[in-house]
């Protein structure tokens, strides 16, 4: 048996363990995951601050900023999704009848799984969960507080790290680890970038969108969208799925809703699939699959903030494979299909 026949399953043995301790503590790697994130974004403007300012005073300036974008975004959040949640509350009796309408329907076409259903499930639980979703996110506040505290570590320590790693590693492996660094955190500062411009974009037609058809709550609608199309996939579905049912209360009528949930779909994938690809290029070029895959494996290790944080760490993969030889094979077979790269040259 050769050296090669042992390193694969023993690759694939090392990341299963990987991932099992990444699960299991959540808690600690979560936000440092995320304080990583925050400091390839916003190390530019901390670095050019410190050449004017002292270290000190242009690390509170960074990090003033920083919770206050938190605190901006975290109650533009809270208004959509609470002025929806106190809206669908008070139409649950009449989303309620229209279930039982629908589940009456299919039964008398023989479709006898929906009695089932009705037993089980009601537009009640459907409140329920989103009232879950807000208590879970009144638990954050801890998470980002630590996040926040990494952050203020970490702007202090890139520097001298950055000019430790020569005299600590190989050459070779100082390259990797520098030149690998600068391009993820580029990466990434173009991705959140593209991202936000994007979900404003998309936020905004849904707006619009929502205001010409007269859907009740049109502005919550549109900054939903906005919040949720930063998660990839997962995200612009919820914001089409719950428009959809208030749609089907606002106007008693399956087709409405239809119509609204087709439109918000049309919206996402125009967005999605061929806007945002065109204005990222091929500097964040990666495979659909890899996109998907990141998103819940993510999702399923860290739960709703791993879905967000999924892409930024697979394009921080792909880039630091791309930095070796001999890895940057897999860095050119996760990256985007050859007729993509070429559409978009």
């Amino acid at each position: 048996m050769n050296a090669r026949t042992v390193s694969v399953p023993l690759g694939i043995i090392c990341a299963i363990l990987l991932l099992a301790g990444l699960y299991f503590a959540d808690a600690i790697f979560a936000p440092v995951a995320c304080a990583l994130f925050i400091i390839a974004i916003v190390w530019p403007l901390q670095e050019r601050l410190q050449t004017r300012l002292p270290q000190l005073l242009a690390l509170a300036i960074v990090v003033a900023l920083i919770v206050l974008v938190f605190i901006v975004f975290a109650s533009v959040v809270a208004w959509g999704f609470g002025r929806i949640g106190r809206s669908l509350i008070a139409e649950t009796p009449r989303l309620q009848g229209l279930y039982e309408q629908a589940t009456a329907w299919l039964e008398t076409h023989g479709i006898a799984v929906a009695g089932l259903w009705a037993e089980h499930f009601n537009m009640r639980w459907i409140v329920g969960a989103m009232q879950g979703v807000s208590a879970r996110l009144n638990t954050m506040i801890s998470f980002w507080i630590v996040v926040l505290i990494y952050v203020l570590l970490g702007l202090l320590e890139v520097g001298p790290l950055a000019r430790k790693i020569p005299g600590i590693v190989s050459s070779e492996a100082a390259r990797v680890l520098i030149a690998g660094g600068e391009q993820t955190a580029a990466k990434l500062r173009r991705y959140l970038w593209i991202r936000t411009i994007m979900s404003v974009a998309t936020g905004g037609m849904v707006y619009v969108f929502a205001l010409a058809l007269g859907l009740q709550l049109a502005a919550e609608w549109g900054v939903i969208a906005f919040t949720l199309n930063f998660i990839p996939f997962v995200g612009p579905f919820i914001a089409t799925l719950l428009p959809t049912f208030y749609a089907l209360a606002q106007f008693e009528s399956l087709y409405s809703a239809l119509f609204v949930f087709a439109c918000l779909n049309l919206i996402q994938f125009a967005i999605g699939s061929y806007v945002e690809p065109r204005v990222a290029g091929k500097a964040l070029a990666m495979s659909p699959f890899l996109v998907l895959f990141s998103v819940f494996l993510w999702m399923f290790l860290w739960g709703l903030f791993g879905a967000f944080i999924g892409v930024p760490i697979a394009i921080a993969v792909l880039t630091f494979c791309a930095q070796s030889p001999a890895t940057k094979w897999l860095a050119q077979l996760l990256g985007a299909p050859e007729d993509e790269v070429k559409d978009r040259r």
